[in-house]
């Protein structure tokens, strides 16, 4: 698969990503908010544009935030799991992780607040992203819920329509209960409230009733 990532943003549209980002973040809970700041302070700090690349120490990063080395590592987690972050070369004994920057995921999340922002930005947000992208490994995702039940069909729908959203968030989603009310088991909390807040009103049209998550 492949990414557009920050190597291929020109000057204004560096401006653009992070102004998207802040005013999602502004329109969020404190913990979102807390969160989407300490992302953008890394990114202009630390974050390579030409290479498309992250990579500094998790002490670095406390003192930047002014935390604990265990918060942060808990809210690259968390951003991580989120798909705004993702990982091209793990640490090794003495060396940082490289971590990359998802500008098309980012843009997905963030696109219910553009137009704040103003309209000149809603509308260069909303050109294709740009072309230069870079390639990561392909993983082969197993579908053990895709089958003939009622999810199955609905699984198999949602991975079609997007394969990047469908491997980032409901590859891991388990059914419990396919009897009217239909409830899914997600891995985590975080995961689980994501789904309930960005996805809930596809699940259940898809669904034709009621949808609910579970971690």
């Amino acid at each position: 698969m492949t990414r557009a990532t920050g190597a291929a943003l020109s000057a204004v549209q560096k401006y653009d990503l992070l102004t998207a980002l802040g005013a999602w973040g502004l329109s969020q809970d404190r913990t979102l908010q807390r969160q989407v700041l300490r992302l953008i302070c890394l990114i202009t700090a630390h974050y390579n544009w030409q290479e498309d690349r992250l990579s500094v120490s998790q002490l670095l990063i406390a003192k930047l935030w002014s935390v604990d080395v265990r918060t942060v590592k808990r809210e690259l987690a968390a951003i991580r799991e989120r798909g705004w972050l993702y990982e091209k070369r793990r640490s090794v004994r003495g060396q940082a992780a490289w971590l990359g920057l998802d500008v098309t995921r980012i843009l997905a999340d963030t696109a219910e607040t553009w137009e704040v922002s103003g309209t000149a930005l809603a509308r260069r947000l909303q050109k294709p992203a740009p072309v230069a992208v870079t390639a990561v490994e392909e993983k082969v995702i197993a579908f053990p819920q895709i089958g003939n039940t009622r999810w199955g069909r609905i699984a198999r729908v949602l991975a079609e329509q997007d394969r990047a959203v469908w491997q980032a968030w409901f590859a891991g989603l388990t059914p419990i209960c396919e009897e009217g009310e239909l409830i899914l088991r997600a891995p985590s909390g975080f995961h689980a409230s994501y789904v309930q807040t960005h996805y809930l009103t596809r699940l259940e049209h898809l669904w034709g009733g009621p949808v609910r998550l579970q971690a």
